[in-house]
């Protein structure tokens, strides 16, 4: 603990005596992270445990300064090894924020779906949401992104089956093997049916939504799927996306929403897919 003291001294001294332009970056980046990492801590169990670690360093540096010397060995003793506690801590919170780093490259599967396909991919989701939510009948759709759910579907019943208003009906009918748990969709396909997912911790969900809209939250927190839930007791269309749950949705708003959805996905694969075609005639003209 005494030598990261005396690297901070040196720090401080360097930047009030020499600063340079390095320095100013140096500082921009960290405070950078920080913001970052108090940003990813915000509102969960894991700000209260950052904010018990900084008392900690306080309580260590006032130790040393009044020469409580039993103090201070016991805090250094338990700082000295906050790496792995801050692992083991903050889990979920590094495993959500490598994911995030992750979300700029695509899986390995590419799919561009022509404009029909997409128009049948959302007139058919939107057609079975519609129906059962008329009827009350509790629905939850996860439609995965660049982040693989590879992990959610192997929980479920996987079926590989293509999109159509009759199969997710049949799914989520209720007394029926597959109407619990959540429906996986990747691209134009349904994955899997009765998937189990992880709730969601966050503290400012409203006590009226139950564990069905939990789970659709949760599961874009830790990745950039998008959930679409119908109400068991409303009948209410909501989405989630990014941790944000957006309530009230018609078809209007479902169409506008899929569409898209699909859209701007055929476009990111379109791109990466000229992309990759132009470095392959470089390579070739080489």
């Amino acid at each position: 603990m005494r030598s990261l003291w005396e690297q901070i001294k040196n720090i401080i001294w360097s930047i009030l005596n020499r600063p340079t332009l390095a320095d100013a970056l140096d500082i921009l980046l960290v405070a950078f992270l920080l913001y970052k990492l108090l940003m990813l801590t915000k509102e969960t169990r894991a700000s209260a445990v950052l904010k018990g670690l900084l008392v900690l360093l306080f309580a260590s540096w006032i130790s040393g300064f009044l020469g409580f010397t039993s103090l201070n060995w016991l805090l250094n003793n338990v700082l000295s090894n906050g790496a792995i506690v801050l692992v083991i801590l903050f889990q979920p919170e590094l495993r959500r924020a490598l994911e995030q780093i992750g979300r700029g490259s695509l899986r390995g599967t590419l799919h561009k779906s022509t404009e029909p396909e997409t128009n049948r991919t959302v007139s058919e989701i939107t057609n079975c949401l519609i129906k059962l939510s008329r009827r009350r009948v509790g629905a939850l759709i996860v439609i995965e992104q660049k982040v693989g759910l590879k992990d959610i579907i192997e929980t479920g019943t996987v079926l590989d089956s293509e999109i159509s208003a009759a199969l997710l009906e049949n799914i989520f009918e209720p007394n029926t093997p597959l109407h619990d748990g959540a429906v996986v969709i990747r691209n134009t396909r349904v994955m899997a049916a009765a998937c189990i997912l992880t709730l969601s911790e966050g503290k400012n969900i409203s006590h009226e939504l139950g564990t069905r809209h939990r789970a659709a939250l949760g599961v874009t927190e830790t990745t950039d799927a998008i959930s679409l839930i119908v109400s068991e007791e409303t009948g209410i269309i909501s989405m989630a996306r990014e941790g944000h749950l957006t309530r009230h949705l018609d078809r209007a708003g479902l169409e506008q929403v899929l569409g898209e959805l699909y859209r701007a996905k055929d476009l990111g694969l379109l791109s990466t897919l000229k992309q990759k075609a132009k470095s392959h005639r470089k390579g070739d003209a080489a």
